[in-house]
Parts: C-alpha cells; structure tokens; sequence
C-alpha cells in the first residue's frame, strides 16, 4: 500500500469481495535518506495515510523494510544503465524484483495466497493453467506495460482488482468508504525522481561522476563536450550545449568511447532492432512469428510490427513503420489487442 487511493481502493474492494486482508508498505529509503523518501510512495505522509486506511477497514498493516533490495534491484540498475549509455525502466524492474519477489516471499511467511496491487491491468486464468495478462479497462491509466516481465509462477499469485476500472470508479470507491485517499493527487514521476531531474539525483546519491567526453556528428567530427554519457538519452534536443545552423538530437550514446553522437531528426527513425531478456506470457515457446502491436516506451501508442523469436532469450522486431527514437534499455512490450503477448529489453 503506496498510501494513495489505487491501493486503498484495492484493499477496500477486496474486503467487499470476502478476502481476508493485510496491509503492507514496503519501505524502500534507508533511514538516513528520509528526507528524500518525504514525497515518495513510502515517505512519512504515505506510511501515515496508509495506516489510517487499514485502520478505517479494520485489516492488519506492515510497514516492511526492503530498501536494501530497492538500492540493489533498482536504484543500482538506475544509474549502470545510465553510465551504460541505456535508459533504465525502474517500475518494471521494482515490479518484477519487490512488488512481485520480495512480497511473495513475505506473503509466504504471512500464509497469504496471493499479492493484490492497485494497477490498472487484468489477469485471466486459462483451462491450460497459464495466466494471461491483458490491458486494464481505463486505458488512459492502463500500467500492463510495466508488468510485462512477470512470470507465470508471479502472475498466479497476482491481483489486480482495479482492472475492470476507470479512475474515477477508483476514486468513488475510496469515497464509498469514508477513505482520506479518496481525493490525494496523484505522482506521475518516478518514485526516487520526484523532480525528474535524474541527473541530479544520481550525482546527489553519489551513483555517477561526471565524465568530460566529445560530443561528434555521425561522421566524427567533434563538435562540443559532455559531462557524461549518463546525463543524456536518445532524441534528447535541449541541454547539449551546441550552436548549430539546424537542432541536433542525441541518436547515439557510444559509452565504449564516452561518445555522445548527435544528428538530425530523420536519424532518430528505426524500423528494426533487438530486444533481449524476453518473457512469453501466452507460451512456453513462442512461435516462429508473431504478429503483434509494439510499444517502445510506455507513452508510445504502439504500432504493428513481426517479432521474430531468436536463440538466448532475444527477439528480432521489424515495424511495418519506422519509429522515432527507438532507445536501448527500454522496454518493448509486444500487444495482440488486449493481451500482452510478451516483450523485452531493447539492445543497443
């Protein structure tokens, strides 16, 4: 419980529904870094605010120490992939390694059956025992994206009762129910990055060094200096400190050379690349084909595209049209309609 309103209305719809119900927050900043955790998920006021939910619905509540699980699992995985010249996705990487990892195991010494959380997804369990996961009803809220990496063994314990939801029937839950979440803003940043200046933050936490480089066009030619591969991402126009006749775009991070390379704006479009790390939901081995709506970000609309399934784990994607800025490490995640058929890492 994150102490906003999805989670509350979670635990107040599952009661309704007759399950038994406990309560928990992970608290994922260590105790010298509370004033950095203030406005997070697992901050002062959120523990507060949970609390008094369980309270009102009268269920046990945790508040269970993991933040040397997060600092591993994700704030690491953070900034490596930054000084890696990827950019990181840490929602599905917190998913896949707390939310869905560590609080199975907790659920286990709690004798809970299963893990409920406030995303807006849906879950279908099939005749053949696999459960599917499709998009949440709300679209415009839908988080399937963020939870493509789950595995079978993580998704037959999962719960998503908002996914038949709208937020506005989220919130009238909470109302329903007397809850001071009912009305509480939501945070649409990332949960450590309440500025988003990620920059700042992984020089703040001592997790990058800045590390003066050349800044060169796809010929070579040096145009500028960086302070670091980590500071920049594919597409990125603003910040690069050049005077040029026409805007460049970061459509290279070459972290071998310390190199940013820039160009412009038709150089950011692709129509092919890898992904790695892939996870099959609907098979055990996928097909030799698949046909499928590809999205390669989160706030991408997706667009068609054949996924070719390679050897070790790694896929080939071509896009029936060319997409902008396609980045390597983010996540690709691969849709037939509702149901989220897999996805992967994308490569450099």
């Amino acid at each position: 419980m994150s102490g906003g309103v999805d989670s509350s209305a979670t635990a107040a719809l599952l009661q309704e529904q007759g399950f038994d119900v406990v309560g928990i927050t992970l608290k994922l900043w260590p105790q010298d870094c509370v004033n950095r955790a203030e406005d997070k998920c697992c901050g002062p006021q959120a523990v507060t605010d949970a609390r008094s939910v369980c309270h009102k619905l009268g269920i046990p509540y945790y508040l269970i120490d993991e933040s040397a699980e997060f600092q591993k699992h994700v704030i690491q995985y953070f900034a490596d992939e930054y000084k890696a010249g990827r950019t990181p996705n840490p929602c599905v990487m917190c998913n896949q390694n707390l939310k869905f990892g560590r609080l199975i195991d907790r659920a286990n010494q709690l004798g809970a059956d299963f893990i409920a959380t406030g995303h807006f997804a849906r879950l279908e369990r099939t005749e053949n025992g696999r459960v599917l996961l499709k998009r949440g009803k709300d679209l415009r809220k839908d988080q399937s994206y963020f939870l493509f990496s789950l595995r079978q063994d993580q998704l037959a314990r999962a719960l998503f009762p908002l996914g038949e939801k709208t937020k506005s029937d989220t919130r009238e839950v909470a109302r329903h129910c007397n809850l001071k979440t009912a009305d509480k803003e939501e945070s649409m940043e990332i949960c450590f990055v309440p500025d988003n200046n990620y920059g700042g933050f992984l020089q703040q936490a001592n997790l990058v060094q800045k590390t003066r480089g050349d800044i060169v066009d796809v010929h070579g030619h040096v145009l500028g200096q960086h302070d670091g591969i980590a500071f920049y991402t594919i597409g990125q126009r603003k910040g690069l400190g050049l005077s040029t006749p026409k805007p460049l775009y970061v459509i290279e991070l070459d972290a071998e050379n310390n190199r940013v390379v820039v160009g412009d704006d038709s150089a950011l479009d692709r129509d092919e690349y890898v992904v790695q790390n892939c996870n099959w939901i609907p098979w055990e081995n996928p097909p030799a084909s698949i046909e499928v709506t590809a999205k390669i970000r989160y706030n991408h609309p997706g667009t068609s595209a054949t996924v070719t399934p390679l050897e070790q784990g790694r896929a080939k994607v071509k896009l029936h049209t060319p997409q902008r800025a396609v980045t390597p490490g983010q996540a690709s995640v691969f849709y037939q309609d509702d149901l989220v058929v897999g996805g992967g890492w994308i490569c450099r």
